[in-house]
């Protein structure tokens, strides 16, 4: 057994700092890179092109990144893995193999977690008396089963842990929760047991920590982020996991950005709900329990963390198709900006009205003055500029097209010194909406794929 492994953060998001996962392998020792790359949207976008290529559904970027990295991965034999798969893990774990037999590396295994994707699933889970209740409504699925779009389990750590058991390089998940893809690494190298409630909580906070890349080393700052050093290369956090459970959070001392206590309540409060009860597919976290000690520059301990056991339920993601959007928005300047906004505003609204188009929703914002804070946003009495947002949601296309038309004729019909038109119209978006839900363990069961290259 390692005294110690060093997990490191690569991507808090699909579209995070491309390069963050270069400094990650180059810049010093670490053990494994994980990337996170999925939300609850990102899933229907990564349905929505699988729909049009059944090849796709994951996320492409990662692709070209492996064909950079993979040299030094191997060379230094640090292990990847990522929720990169989205709904389609298999086809990224092809696509890696490919990169990786063109850059002639033999016995290379590479595994995909699949399992997670339900959506095809769904009529016969309501038909056999899973409801999928809404976790917010009660309502059941079925009051909007023709317009869900994606359908996806939250599997934890263990379907990863068997991969690195079958010594998998490389691992390409579904939707496994965020937390999961560090805590596998800890319980695989220290043979952590499926009822150490307390360390397999422990590797869920330092997942919560990972999952959210530079947000833990400086990047979203609050609390000080004047005094954050070197922000343009902001190194990405690196859990250190011991056997015991505890952990130490650091970054690559060549590298910008800050670790301290107070960047890491940030982000343990981040996304929390009750903070005694964490709960993910592998353990109960109890947050109100952790310790946090600074022991050296840019490293703090975290210590004494408490768990409880997982429940029986995944929890399951659905997306689902609930109209349309349409958003414009013109820059007013100053004489009276805000003036004119407030007018340009009264006109669209009076258009509105005038052409009988039917909205379930209209809403207005005056960026540079209330658009962050509304009602108690301080008072402004004449601004240089203000950008004059609208943005309407309903079910009717066709009028939101129409909407969408009466933008851009405010520049010589609405008021004076207007600006923010180069774009033209505003487009009509699909809104898609969030459905959480949970289901028995018993119902589904992830499955590992490992392939060798050869």
């Amino acid at each position: 057994m390692k005294d110690y492994i060093r997990i490191a953060s690569g991507q808090g998001y699909w579209g995070d700092r491309f390069d963050a996962p270069y400094d990650q392998v180059n810049e010093g020792e670490i053990d494994y890179l994980v990337m996170d790359y999925l939300a609850e949207l990102t899933m229907s976008i990564m349905q929505k092109q699988k729909s049009r290529n059944p090849d796709l559904g994951y996320a492409k970027d990662f692709i070209p990144l492996m064909d950079t990295l993979l040299p030094t991965l191997v060379e230094k034999n640090i292990r990847v893995i990522t929720n990169a798969g989205g709904v389609n893990p298999v086809g990224c774990m092809l696509a890696m193999r490919e990169v990786a037999e063109r850059q002639g590396f033999r016995d290379l295994k590479i595994a995909a977690i699949y399992g997670d994707d339900i959506l095809h699933q769904l009529d016969g889970l309501i038909a056999s008396g899973n409801d999928l209740k809404n976790m917010e409504t009660g309502k059941s699925l079925s009051s909007v089963r023709k317009q869900v779009t994606s359908a996806n389990v939250y599997f934890g750590a263990k379907p990863v842990v068997e991969a690195l058991q079958q010594g998998a390089h490389i691992i390409v998940t579904g939707r496994v929760t965020d937390t999961g893809i560090t805590l596998a690494p800890m319980i695989h190298e220290f043979g952590w047991k499926n009822d150490e409630w307390d360390k397999l909580a422990a590797g869920v906070v330092g997942g919560h920590i990972n999952e959210c890349g530079a947000q833990a080393s400086g990047g979203n700052f609050f609390a000080g982020w004047q005094d954050v050093p070197r922000m343009e290369r902001i190194g990405f956090p690196i859990v250190e996991a011991y056997p015991d459970g505890h952990l130490i959070i650091t970054k690559h001392e060549s590298l910008g950005g800050l670790i301290t206590e107070q960047t890491i309540k940030e982000q343990l409060v981040y996304e929390l709900g009750d903070p005694r009860e964490y709960i993910t597919p592998d353990v109960v976290a109890d947050f109100t329990t952790i310790e946090l000690e600074t022991v050296g520059k840019d490293r703090v301990k975290i210590k004494n963390i408490k768990g409880k056991p997982d429940t029986p339920y995944y929890k399951v993601s659905i997306s689902y198709f609930d109209g349309y959007t349409c958003i414009g928005n013109l820059t007013y300047t100053w004489p009276d900006a805000l003036k004119k906004a407030h007018k340009a505003d009264e006109i669209v609204r009076k258009r509105i009205e005038y052409l009988g188009l039917k909205f379930d929703e209209i809403q207005t914002e005056f960026l540079g003055y209330n658009a962050s804070h509304g009602t108690t946003a301080h008072k402004i009495d004449d601004p240089n500029e203000i950008v004059f947002q609208i943005g309407v949601r309903g079910r009717n296309k066709a009028d939101m097209q129409k909407f969408a038309n009466e933008i851009v004729p405010l520049v010589l019909t609405g008021p004076p010194n207007v600006t923010g038109f180069g774009g033209g119209r505003p487009r009509v978006r699909d809104v898609i909406a969030y459905w959480p839900a949970l289901i028995s363990k018993e119902m589904v069961s992830p499955k590992v794929l490992t392939i060798e290259t050869g």
